[in-house]
């Protein structure tokens, strides 16, 4: 089964804003919500506002809906 969804922009995007998952770990993203985020997994709704704030973006930086 193909992934809908995938959140390759939002590593470019941290590379543009120059925000490491180190940075990540600091403002309360977890390992867990990482490797989830590495394998394309679910992640919730409050997850995605944090890691807008964190990188400074919007959800489309974030996730690519296919």
């Amino acid at each position: 089964m193909r992934d809908i969804f995938d959140y390759g922009p939002m590593w470019e995007t941290m590379k543009r804003s120059k925000v490491s998952q180190y940075q990540l770990l600091k403002n309360g993203i977890d390992n867990k919500t990482l490797d989830s985020l590495k394998k394309n997994g679910n992640i919730t709704m409050t997850t995605l506002e944090k890691l807008c704030r964190i990188i400074g973006c919007t959800p489309n930086d974030i996730v690519e809906f296919k």
